[in-house]
């Protein structure tokens, strides 16, 4: 290698150092920068993260305490996101419950939100969407929406929404339509002429009566935006005065002032009694509304009313209950004719004193005063009263008192009408003392009922005894027929000494006055069907739980027993069922008691309630038993009935007062 060629390689080798040297310094200085910018993204970043937190911090707040409910849902309608105003709307425990708010669309709009979803996906947003929703607690609600979809790199997403209640306003909002239109039927359909005006005396509302009185021939709905003035002046000359009828409506419309009952005569004789009202907001005239009345025959009437008035005060006058009027101070005022025959006093000897210290007894006089305090008050009372006449006489009257008013509705005194029942109060002091007598032979009777049972309860025992002694004294001897006949005997005297019973039984109930208590008629059944005989092959059912009812136990336990013990001896069939069920009816309970029986024929239903009447006859059967059982129903207050088919069975209804 020569030495050009050394050097020149020497002279790039320094170039490249050179070169390897300042590109060092310019990676260190770049390196330097570099570290320093990525000091500064770093803190820049922390910065972010600081803001970042701040904001969602921020945004939560918002979220949850916006007034309205707010709900995120994804595109099939899961709910992702709500606060606590949308957890209270939709009858959520907590914002945690995973739910599709399509399931709480009413069945009947589920095609209109489905139109809705999907031009929310479409364009982007809704707003001023109505829904009918049942909430999770099963509340029916109407709820306004307005919706927006939200995006992710111009990919939808989610939904979100604001949606508000607005159950209450639709109904405020039915109420006032329903209003608005019972108050236009009432318009139009009221007797007396109506006719609304707006501020521009414009008709804005006018009715049938008002185009029938003054003789229009268009329908009321035609005359709206009519001017009142041209139509006034029109029609003046239906009046008697036309001038005046103008001059007096440019008056009432100049002043705004308010008219009642004025009377207007038309040509053709009829009057109108005419109302007139500005209606007025604050200082501003809003319209008017007039009303008009055909009072003809009111007007003709009011001489017609005074005769009558002069022809009924003199039919009271004379009619056959006494009249009187009092003042405040109970000072007789004006008697009738019938009030004087009933006192024998004259009207000038009434009229000026007080009735109190003329006419009642001593004793009765307080109760004279009461009752003028009672009509001060502004009641009405009705009351017996003793009064002695002129005569000396006691006579028995029954009072209506009422207050008496002025116009003005001021009390003045009272008014009473006097009935005589002196006849009445003696038929019932008569009724009284037969009452008494009729006790006291119902207790004889009863007394005697005792004594003839156990006179002639004896000798049946003896017979018995003595045809028991025969049998088996010649048992042996007497041959079957004579066996049976002595059976037959003892059969017919143990028939007779149950009918003594059952007739003593009969009369006894209601003869005396039976304690009566608080009787629990399910306790009672229970009781009764353990002392009662029922064969293997019948069964008694309760159907329901029976009441409380205020009686005598001991008869309520008879009425029960005969009507069961009656269906257990007619029960025909193998399997044989007592049915037994209460319904309150108000004031009574209703009972019934059914079996699957023999039945009995319609045309005896009314018959066997009847004493001594038995429809088969048998040794244990007298034909009492049902009469006792409808003798203690009317002790209870009640009554009792059958419903029965022959080889069906019977059911006996039966009612008892609480």
């Amino acid at each position: 290698m020569s030495q050009d060629q050394i050097d020149i390689l020497k002279r790039a080798l320094l170039r490249e150092k050179s070169a390897r040297k300042q590109a060092e310094k310019i990676l260190e200085s770049k390196s330097a920068e570099l570290f320093e910018v990525n000091l500064k993204l770093s803190q820049a970043n922390k910065d972010l993260e600081i803001l970042l937190t701040r904001t969602d911090s921020q945004l939560q707040g918002v979220f949850e305490n916006i007034v309205d409910a707010y709900v995120i849902i994804d595109l099939n309608g899961n709910i992702l996101k709500m606060n606590d105003a949308a957890v209270s709307l939709l009858g959520f425990l907590d914002n945690k419950e995973d739910f599709n708010l399509l399931k709480m669309v009413q069945s009947n709009e589920n095609e209109r939100v489905t139109a809705a979803f999907t031009k929310l996906l479409e364009t982007g947003s809704i707003t001023d969407f109505h829904v009918n929703i049942i909430t999770k607690t099963n509340e029916s609600k109407i709820v306004h929406i307005n919706a927006s979809v939200i995006y992710d790199q111009g990919i939808p997403v989610a939904a979100q929404g604001i949606v508000r209640d607005i159950t209450k306003e639709k109904e405020d909002e039915v109420q006032l339509i329903r209003s608005e239109s019972r108050l236009s039927t009432l318009i139009l359909n009221l007797d007396s002429g109506v006719v609304l005006e707006d501020e521009n005396r414009k008709i804005v509302l006018t009715n049938n009566k008002f185009t029938e009185i003054f003789n229009i021939q268009i329908p009321p709905d035609s005359l709206k935006g009519i001017d009142c003035t041209k139509a006034s002046e029109q029609n003046s000359v239906l009046f008697k005065d036309p001038e005046a009828f103008i001059s007096r409506m440019r008056a009432i419309d100049a002043k705004k002032e308010i008219v009642i009952g004025e009377e207007l005569e038309m040509k053709d004789g009829r009057i109108l009694e005419r109302n007139y009202m500005p209606i007025v907001n604050g200082d501003q005239s809003r319209g008017y509304l007039w009303t008009f009345k055909d009072v003809t025959l009111n007007r003709t009437y009011r001489k017609s009313l005074e005769n009558e008035k002069q022809k009924y005060y003199n039919i009271i006058s004379n009619m056959n209950l006494g009249l009187v009027e009092v003042d405040k101070n109970d000072v007789i005022l004006m008697v009738n004719q019938s009030f004087v025959n009933m006192t024998g006093y004259s009207k000038e000897e009434l009229i000026g004193i007080k009735g109190k210290d003329l006419l009642p007894f001593q004793e009765d006089r307080e109760l004279m005063d009461e009752k003028v305090i009672e009509r001060k008050k502004g009641k009405t009372e009705l009351y017996e009263l003793r009064i002695q006449n002129k005569q000396g006489e006691t006579k028995y009257w029954l009072v209506s008192g009422a207050p008496n008013y002025n116009i003005n509705g001021e009390f003045t005194g009272s008014i009473g009408i006097n009935f005589d029942i002196t006849d009445i109060k003696n038929l019932q002091h008569q009724k009284e003392n037969l009452l008494k007598k009729l006790e006291k032979s119902n207790d004889e009777l009863h007394e005697y009922a005792h004594v003839v049972s156990h006179d002639l309860k004896s000798p049946l025992r003896s017979i018995n005894a003595l045809v028991s002694w025969l049998r088996n004294d010649n048992e042996d001897k007497l041959d079957e027929g004579s066996l049976e006949n002595i059976a037959l005997i003892e059969a017919t005297l143990e028939k007779m000494e149950q009918l003594i019973t059952d007739v003593l039984q009969y009369s006894s109930i209601g003869a005396e006055n039976l304690e009566k208590t608080e009787v629990n008629i399910n306790d009672m059944l229970n009781d009764l069907l353990r002392i009662l005989y029922l064969p293997d092959h019948i069964k008694v059912n309760f159907l329901n739980k029976f009441p409380t009812i205020h009686g005598n136990r001991t008869k309520l336990q008879q009425l029960f027993q005969n009507i069961i013990s009656n269906a257990v001896k007619f029960i025909d069939k193998e399997n044989g069922i007592i049915e037994i069920t209460s319904e309150d009816k108000g004031t009574h309970f209703q009972f019934s008691i059914k079996d699957n029986g023999i039945g009995i024929d319609k045309k005896f239903h009314d018959k066997i309630f009847k004493i001594f009447h038995s429809l088969k006859k048998s040794k244990d059967s007298t034909g009492i038993g049902l009469s006792i059982v409808k003798k203690i129903v009317e002790l209870h207050q009640g009554s009792i009935w059958l419903e029965s088919e022959p080889s069906v069975g019977t059911t006996f209804y039966f009612t008892l007062k609480k």
